[in-house]
């Protein structure tokens, strides 16, 4: 059986905890799906989750079938807000989000569609229907890893983006949204233990 290779390097979802870094992110394929809102209490959070997850594995059984093996990747997240000095406040109410789980590039829209038809009869859901699969090139960015609860992330943050401009680099928050990867399962992992890669995509200053 082959093993389908995710296009992006496995260190780049390893960064160091005390040392933010620089990288290049490839273009990697993804599902993906779009709301806004808090996250601690949105509904449309929590259903395009199980819409993700659901095409994910649904894709990792059909490409079995087909002789190719796949790990579901971990979720991740773009963050944002119109308004930046809103994000800086965290005033989550205002958030959009894309949420987005990485998948190999034999994956087609075709087999999305199959997909997607399989779980519309067992688990029916207007997020379903919003998932997409969109190839996605973050490019050059920084990064570093956040140990410990969500709501904790703020400091490590703040290093991350005194480092960008440290180094000459800046963003705008809305092209090159806050980024991040989340290695851990909250509902398995103590809230201490959670590791969660924060990347910045950046351009120079």
């Amino acid at each position: 059986m082959a093993v389908a290779q995710h296009p992006k390097p496995a260190n780049l979802c390893r960064p160091s905890s005390t040392e933010p870094e620089i990288v290049d992110a490839p273009v990697a394929l993804f599902l993906m799906a779009d709301g806004k809102g808090d996250p601690n209490n949105s509904k449309d959070f929590e259903h395009a989750i199980q819409a993700l997850y659901s095409c994910a594995y649904g894709l990792k059984f059909l490409l079995r079938k087909r002789g190719i093996e796949f790990r579901v990747a971990p979720l991740e997240g773009l963050w944002w807000a119109p308004d930046m000095r809103v994000f800086s406040l965290e005033k989550k109410g205002a958030y959009h989000w894309t949420l987005m789980i990485t998948v190999p590039d034999q994956v087609t829209g075709a087999d999305l569609e199959e997909v997607r038809e399989q779980v519309r009869r067992k688990r029916p859901s207007e997020a379903l229907e919003h998932v997409r699969l969109i190839r996605f090139h973050e490019g050059l960015s920084a990064q570093v890893m956040h140990v410990g609860p969500y709501a904790t992330e703020g400091p490590t943050v703040a290093r991350l983006h005194a480092f960008i401009h440290e180094h000459g680099y800046t963003f705008d928050g809305i092209r090159q949204k806050h980024h991040e990867i989340y290695l851990g399962d909250p509902r398995r992992a103590a809230p201490e233990r959670l590791k969660t890669v924060i990347r910045q995509p950046i351009m120079r200053a």
